[in-house]
């Protein structure tokens, strides 16, 4: 089914790559970019989500390609690039889209106690396990960086082109218990910046949403009891959410569908985009 889109942009003629496509927010991003016109490329870990969404942009007149891909796997990027040149052409727009968190890189206390140190039932931050916060750095960060390292070099043979990285709240304030996750996507923050004025001179601007909180398939058990009402760690993301509530996916197509718009937004490069229904700017008092 298509997406709501707040407004329309022209990108006509226009090849996007979608990373994590398959996914609630991303796969949100490959129908909306596929409504402006553009040949989308939905790209997934996995084979059955790439074809899911690319048949849904189908259905619906859109133009989309299935691929299967692993972002941190550069020869199977390589492949997945040779596959959407022939079929489309070269990338205009990357959507550094994969990402997500590891269950041993997560601590399950906010706080340390004494008492808590010598409690082998409890993952404390001693406890984090190498192999959990390694696998989260890798997808989030690195595979943002492989990524962009096979399309872009395509893209700085031609002007008006345009990279968005998937960021998030935790870049900014890091949440508890996840110290993994809020880092890599500091990673991902910083990387933006520094690659907007990396790539200034050849034509391709770089910017980076940062969404605040969303019900996905990943934290719905971590959000939502079995009745449907808030979790405790919920509600506290609520209180600090002037808006008071959780994003949906549609709330974040007018800031992507200005991002990637050359005539919207092409002074706009190194900058990420809070979209959090106010949390950041809220001190809680």
């Amino acid at each position: 089914m298509n997406v709501q889109i707040p407004f329309h942009v022209n990108l006509k003629d226009k090849v996007a790559v979608v990373t994590g496509g398959g996914g609630i927010l991303c796969s949100c991003f490959a129908k909306a970019i596929a409504q402006c016109g553009a040949k989308v490329a939905v790209v997934s870990r996995r084979a059955e989500s790439a074809d899911r969404v690319a048949k849904e942009i189908q259905e619906n007149g859109g133009e989309a390609l299935a691929v299967t891909a692993n972002v941190l796997d550069k020869q199977s990027l390589e492949q997945a690039k040779q596959l959407i040149n022939r079929t489309f052409g070269r990338c205009n727009i990357l959507i550094n889209g994969a990402g997500g968190n590891h269950p041993k890189g997560t601590t399950d206390k906010e706080y340390l106690y004494k008492k808590d140190l010598n409690t082998k039932e409890l993952t404390t931050f001693f406890d984090l396990e190498i192999e959990g916060v390694r696998s989260v750095f890798d997808v989030n960060f690195l595979g943002t960086l492989l990524t962009t390292q096979v399309f872009a070099k395509d893209m700085a043979d031609h002007d008006g082109n345009v990279i968005v990285n998937i960021s998030s709240m935790n870049a900014y304030t890091p949440l508890t218990k996840i110290p993994a996750y809020s880092g890599a996507k500091a990673a991902v923050s910083n990387f933006t910046q520094w690659l907007a004025v990396h790539m200034s001179k050849v034509g391709i601007r770089v910017n980076a949403i940062a969404p605040g909180f969303f019900l996905t398939a990943q934290n719905r058990s971590l959000l939502l009891n079995e009745d449907g009402t808030y979790t405790e760690r919920a509600q506290k993301i609520i209180n600090q959410t002037p808006l008071d509530r959780f994003g949906v996916p549609e709330d974040l197509i007018g800031t992507l569908l200005w991002l990637v718009s050359d005539k919207a937004s092409r002074f706009v490069t190194g900058t990420i985009i809070p979209v959090d229904g106010g949390f950041s700017a809220y001190s809680g008092v």
